[in-house]
């Protein structure tokens, strides 16, 4: 039995030794790091350009009576533009970010305007607008934003020339109007530190838009006294979409930052 006993005594000393042994020698772990996070708080300034469609309801009316002379139908054009902005935004939680800015277009978006009643033809031209709204947008990573907006728009169109079916003077035109409405569209925003490059504040926006303008009567104009015919005048409306892609620069952009231990 002594034997037995001292054997059970040797054999827990060294069990106890070795378990010692290897909590003496378990590694110490680092404490995982915490996930990127960005801020998308501040101002930001932006400039770009892109292309855009026009489209135009358009009936002919009397001059004196403004009585509807021919059904309405839809005319069409497409051009360029070029774009300039600013804007603000507030980041409100690890998600979501929404802002207000204001922007403006400048460039050459044509559309056809016609008078069948007298054989007439021209361009009409969206020559600059602006635009202020706000915009909602949600994180689908910490450097990319996918967003909505919306708000008020006013747009400058051009004077008309119009010329016959042949394509002759007609010693007649239209003049430039101004006009306001209200547009919707939405976008992608993206930081530009990507293939090992590092740019910070600087990002790409990419937005589709569509502004709507409000219905104007114009009355057609004689070149040499430059007073109405009397006669026929158009009115149309413009629906105008346009798609461009912008350089970004925030600046107090400050993330994505991962901590460190």
């Amino acid at each position: 039995m002594k034997k037995i006993a001292l054997a059970l005594t040797a054999i827990a000393a060294m069990t106890g030794s070795a378990s010692a042994a290897d909590l003496a020698a378990r590694p110490y772990v680092k404490a995982p790091m915490v996930a990127p996070v960005a801020n998308w708080t501040g101002f930001y300034i932006f400039g770009g350009g892109g292309g855009g469609l026009s489209n135009s309801d358009q009936s002919i009316v009397s001059t004196t009576t403004g009585t509807p002379l021919t059904i309405t139908q839809r005319q069409g054009g497409s051009g360029w533009f070029g774009t300039v902005g600013l804007g603000y935004d507030w980041q409100f939680n690890s998600t979501w970010v929404a802002g207000v800015f204001a922007d403006g277009q400048f460039g050459s978006i044509s559309g056809t305007v016609q008078d069948p009643l007298l054989g007439l033809t021209g361009k009409q031209k969206l020559e600059d607008s602006w635009a202020a709204g706000v915009r909602l947008g949600w994180l689908v990573a910490p450097n990319v934003l996918s967003y909505v907006n919306g708000g008020y728009s006013g747009a400058h169109f051009g004077s008309t020339s119009f010329t016959n079916l042949a394509g002759g003077p007609t010693g007649l035109h239209l003049n430039g109007y101004n006009r306001n409405g209200w547009f919707v569209g939405g976008g992608v925003e993206n930081s530009l530190n990507i293939f090992g490059i590092s740019s910070p504040g600087w990002f790409m926006k990419t937005e589709y838009r569509s502004a709507f303008y409000d219905a104007k009567t114009r009355d057609e104009i004689v070149d040499a006294t430059n007073l109405p015919t009397g006669v026929n005048s158009i009115r149309a409306n413009s629906w105008n979409q346009t798609i461009s892609t912008s350089l970004v620069y925030r600046f107090n952009w400050t993330g994505p930052v991962v901590a460190k231990y």
